[in-house]
């Protein structure tokens, strides 16, 4: 039984594919990590319940212009953001719940099915990966998350937070030598004393509703205030990551790393994870996957885009880098409640 799990395919951090690889896995020569049984459950349960990382649907991103173009179609918008928020101004038709009603409100508050699509609307685009993420592996195949958030939909928002997010305050601080892949040590404990992969998928997915979003999110300043403190874990491609990168992390290729033991096992149980590419979109789907593992995992909020932003305009065209600019954006309207 394969336990590739997540293949990270992802526009701005690597190109698309299905098959499962293992170029970068641990040499043959080096004994095995020992997983626990639940860890090994719960990953046998996500695979034949559709197996939503490794497929052509990873990550659910969506373009505000299409959400605008099917406006009156068969389409749920919920908007994530705080309530004060949406009454000042959404998309119309969008309905606002919070990030731990969610669960609730899909098995009792709607019939998910009945919808072409869900779309997951935030400020910029990262909590709605983050939870889309959560909910396409329990089953729900038509969600989706909004490429930008409401700074895609619109430019007043796109001025008040994208546009501020953007920063090159640590190019200066890049690193360019290749930091190596820790020896294999074990993947965290799981602990929830249950017997089956489903039973153990369930108490995971409410546990980390109820836990909620404060601490998904990890900004440049913060990392770069002590990179040591965390292990950091880059998701681009090679020549990305040695164009610069965070001093100290690590990268572990895309599709070829994430649900694939030997290689998670890898990855510290002792240290904050933070979890980066290019826009902080995909590594947000990313974090979700470690958190359901019990990783302290975050996303480095707005991605590259938030500490080496000038780099990324100028080698744009070389290296595919998509940094944020007002282009991005559109003039959809919005409607206040």
């Amino acid at each position: 039984m394969a336990f590739a799990i997540v293949a990270l395919i992802v526009t701005g951090c690597a190109g698309k594919g299905t098959e499962r690889k293992r170029e970068n896995a641990a040499p043959a020569e080096k004994p095995a990590p020992v997983i626990d049984l639940e860890t090994t459950l719960l990953l046998k349960d996500l695979e034949e319940n559709g197996d939503y990382v490794n497929s052509q649907y990873f990550p659910s991103l969506i373009k505000a212009s299409i959400v605008f173009e099917e406006l009156g179609k068969n389409n749920l918008v919920i908007d994530l953001r705080p309530v004060e928020q949406f009454t000042a101004g959404h998309i119309k038709g969008a309905v606002n719940r919070q990030f731990f009603e969610l669960p609730e409100y899909f098995q009792t508050g709607i019939k998910p099915f009945e919808f072409d699509k869900i779309v997951l609307v935030c400020d910029d685009g990262q909590l709605s990966s983050y939870t889309t993420s959560l909910l396409r592996m329990m089953g729900y195949g038509n969600v989706f998350a909004m490429r930008w958030g409401m700074g895609g939909w619109n430019r007043q928002y796109a001025e008040a937070g994208w546009m501020k997010g953007v920063s090159a305050a640590y190019e200066d601080r890049l690193e360019t030598t290749a930091n190596e892949t820790p020896a294999a040590a074990g993947m965290p404990v799981l602990g929830t004393g249950l017997q089956t992969g489903s039973e153990i998928s369930d108490a995971r997915f409410s546990k980390l509703f109820e836990q909620g979003t404060d601490n998904i999110l990890i900004s440049a300043d913060e990392v770069y205030a002590d990179p040591s403190k965390y292990f950091v874990i880059n998701l681009e491609r090679k020549d990305k990551y040695d164009a610069g990168h965070i001093p100290g992390s690590v990268r572990y290729k895309p599709e070829a790393t994430l649900g694939f033991p030997d290689m998670m096992a890898t990855i510290p149980t002792d240290k904050i994870i933070v979890v980066y590419c290019g826009t902080g979109h995909n590594s947000a789907f990313a974090t979700a996957f470690l958190r359901l593992f019990g990783y302290d995992a975050r996303t480095l909020r707005y991605g590259n885009n938030s500490f080496m932003y000038d780099r990324m305009v100028k080698d744009k065209s070389t290296l595919s880098w998509l940094p944020f600019t007002l282009e991005e954006s559109n003039d959809f309207p919005v409607v206040k409640k």
